[in-house]
């Protein structure tokens, strides 16, 4: 499932080929078909994100509420007046100007929306590392509340809006932190030095459009993002994520992998011993 920089990097794109246009909206797959003739011949006002939803406000208070779930795709394409590209696969929206198509398939959710419904939707969710001033206090609160496992909480978007499977299975790597520990038994300081490191890995994945944990990948995005450079998508390599079998890459034990929370959490158990 796509994480929050994900759809933040989405929300980026989807302001800079639509805001302030008129887009055609269709539905050529037809499901989506009430709601795309809701939304065509309205002005697009902004995209934004908050963890895994994306909202789009156009004029007249409608919203687009997208859930892109395991298999979602938005992708965008710079048309710049060429012929209207064909349809293809099942497209459930389509967003169309003379220069940009967009189009989205196999949602988890696709819905026209009321102010009030988004607003109840982030109520719901924990703060999001990637939105201005998020508000680690919540999120603390949550955990050290909880007997639930550190690896069930960072999953839960309740708790941290955006945190997906390859960033827990990371984020806990890389502080040592025992996955199976409860919430309650983690210690302040160290949740604190977790949520400042994922508040700093989230948006050097955003600009890389892949999440980067290696320490000398992010050091490099960092490098890059200080001097004003793009940050250059390179080889997909991970602490821990899906190396189960594989040695760990500090002590050479074995890394693991279990089920927690519906996913495959990976983590080396020698390592991770911290609370």
């Amino acid at each position: 499932m796509p994480e929050g920089h994900t759809l933040h990097g989405l929300a980026r794109d989807l302001n800079a080929a639509f805001a302030g246009t008129t887009p055609e909206v269709t539905s050529p797959q037809g499901k989506f078909a009430e709601g795309a003739a809701l939304l065509d011949g309205r002005k697009v006002l902004e995209a934004s994100a908050w963890g895994k939803h994306l909202f789009v406000e156009f004029e007249a208070d409608a919203w687009l509420h997208v859930h892109l779930g395991l298999i979602g795709n938005f992708s965008i394409l710079l048309r710049a007046g060429e012929a209207v590209p064909p349809v293809q696969g099942q497209v459930r929206l389509r967003l169309l100007t003379d220069d940009h198509v967009a189009d989205l398939r196999g949602p988890n959710l696709c819905a026209v929306v009321t102010p009030e419904h988004v607003e109840g939707v982030t109520a719901r969710l924990g703060p999001d590392p990637l939105r201005p001033d998020p508000d680690s206090e919540t999120a603390w609160k949550r955990v050290s509340r909880s007997n639930r496992s550190i690896a069930e909480l960072l999953m839960d978007q309740s708790v941290v809006a955006g945190i997906g499977n390859v960033y827990r299975c990371e984020l806990l790597y890389r502080h040592r932190v025992d996955p199976f520990r409860p919430g309650r038994e983690i210690r302040r300081a160290t949740w604190d030095a977790m949520w400042r490191d994922i508040c700093d890995l989230m948006p050097l994945g955003l600009a890389a459009g892949q999440i980067l944990t290696m320490p000398d990948q992010v050091e490099e995005a960092r490098e890059a993002l200080a001097a004003g450079d793009p940050v250059v998508p390179g080889e997909r390599r991970y602490l821990v994520y899906r190396r189960a079998q594989e040695p760990c890459r500090v002590c050479g034990s074995t890394v693991r992998t279990k089920v927690v929370a519906g996913r495959n959490l990976f983590w080396c158990g020698r390592c991770q011993r911290r609370r």
